[in-house]
């Protein structure tokens, strides 16, 4: 068995994945990716030429083609990042979601049901399916308290909905067919080569660019931070060390309000960019309408990973915030070309209100 087989690794988390794993593994990496609006060729460009790099452009829901792709490249693990991932757009468009964060996690399951069921030894004890998943589908916390591996799953969101289902069918194909899977629950990742419709890179435009800086409702909902490096790093460990069966929860127990992260961001561009007529960019803050459904607060509990696997993140908040707006000021081409022509960094997921706040 030759290579892993990596879906959606054009996209935010697959190509830093990708990039990642072939410089510090050396070993081929088949890349399924639909080049859907977030995911893009551009993100890929250190190893589209590397002999260890097959891009293949197709769909998870495509299951004669995964069925393919794992037969002609032997594939030894297949590590799932392809997923629908906005929570405003899941809630104007689920059906989206369902489609392929379901089906596609259900259509790339029983293809590699198929394939390990079929390998020899030692390569069948050997293969292990990695499913890349969200804190979101644990729902909202309280003022206190952590998500852990046991936390009922309660998704507030469709994204969420769609992403806990997929973790519920890759649960029961290790339980009914004995398919050795792994799960991972990630919190909210940040760095370079992420889309314009997430937080941090739509404050770092829109700061640089003079634009409003929109928090949604009192800007006091918590997220925990951790860089997609760290989050890339933790992939690894887990398919290496993991036990099939098994849940890990992925954090780096950096917590921030959205208000706190959107000041940090103002911070950092004034200081990067002392020319900006508009400065400070924290003049740019504007409180718009929630969003439907908003999760108060997000805290992850990755003790799991770091007892028994040994991981550790290597990236501080702030050294990774500077680092990532560095990133995005530095590669203006990049965003100029995935950015282009969709949605235009205008809001999305108003639940039937206007972008005033009025229902319509």
């Amino acid at each position: 068995m030759t290579a892993i087989l990596v879906t959606g690794g054009a996209g935010f988390i697959g190509s830093n994945f990708v990039r990642q794993w072939i410089e510090e593994q050396r070993i081929a990496v088949v890349n399924l990716d639909k080049l859907t609006y977030a995911g893009n060729l551009d993100s890929l460009a250190d190893v589209m030429d590397d002999p260890l790099h097959v891009f293949v452009e197709g769909d998870v829901c495509d299951g004669p083609l995964v069925s393919r792709l794992l037969a002609e490249h032997r594939v030894r693990a297949v590590v799932h990042l392809a997923a629908e991932s906005h929570v405003d757009r899941s809630i104007d468009r689920p059906a989206e979601f369902v489609e392929t964060n379901v089906v596609g996690t259900f259509r790339l399951l029983e293809a590699a049901q198929q394939h390990w069921s079929e390998l020899g030894e030692p390569e069948r004890s050997a293969f292990r399916f990695l499913h890349v998943s969200t804190d979101e589908v644990y729902g909202s916390l309280g003022p206190t308290g952590v998500f852990t591996e046991d936390s009922p799953f309660a998704p507030n969101s469709p994204y969420s909905a769609s992403k806990a289902a997929g973790d519920h069918f890759a649960r029961a194909y290790h339980r009914t067919y004995g398919l050795p899977v792994l799960v991972t629950n990630c919190s909210n990742n940040y760095g370079p080569y992420q889309f314009p419709e997430k937080l941090i890179p739509l404050m770092i435009l829109n700061a640089v660019e003079g634009k409003p800086l929109p928090v949604y409702g009192d800007g006091q909902h918590v997220r925990d931070w951790l860089h997609v490096e760290d989050h890339c790093r933790a992939i690894r460990t887990v398919l290496a060390r993991g036990t099939p069966g098994e849940v890990y929860n992925i954090g780096a127990g950096c917590r921030r309000t959205n208000r706190e992260v959107v000041e940090m961001i103002a911070g950092v561009v004034d200081r990067l960019c002392p020319d900006l007529a508009h400065r400070p960019c924290s003049s740019l803050v504007q409180f718009v309408t929630d969003r439907p459904g908003h999760d108060r607060r997000y805290a992850v509990d990755a003790g799991k990973l770091r007892r028994e696997l040994g991981w550790e993140p290597q990236v501080d908040f702030p050294s990774g915030l500077e680092q990532t707006v560095r990133w995005y000021l530095d590669n203006r081409t990049w965003v100029e070309r995935i950015a282009s022509g969709e949605d235009q960094r205008e809001r999305l997921g108003l639940g039937g209100m206007t972008k005033d706040g009025v229902t319509r």
